[in-house]
């Protein structure tokens, strides 16, 4: 889930490369929503070897990690 991959990065280095096709589709995902900034491979060149190389994470990005949190805590 997008949500989940954009939490378990928020407090990784940037920029940070990603291989897993999950975390890929998930990134994907993100960067249309304008969550994060991030280099993604061509949806053409096939699996196995893909890598996307994640940014940042937007403004838009920590306000939405931030409301997640306060709808976990009520």
């Amino acid at each position: 889930m997008p949500m989940d991959f954009l939490e378990r990065i928020e407090d990784a280095s940037f920029p940070m490369a990603v291989r897993d096709e999950a975390d890929i589709h998930c990134a994907t995902v993100l960067v249309a929503a304008h969550l994060i900034e991030a280099l993604l491979p061509p949806a053409t060149s096939g699996t196995g070897r893909r890598v996307a190389v994640v940014l940042l994470i937007t403004p838009q990005g920590r306000a939405a990690l931030r409301l997640r949190r306060d709808e976990l805590q009520t």
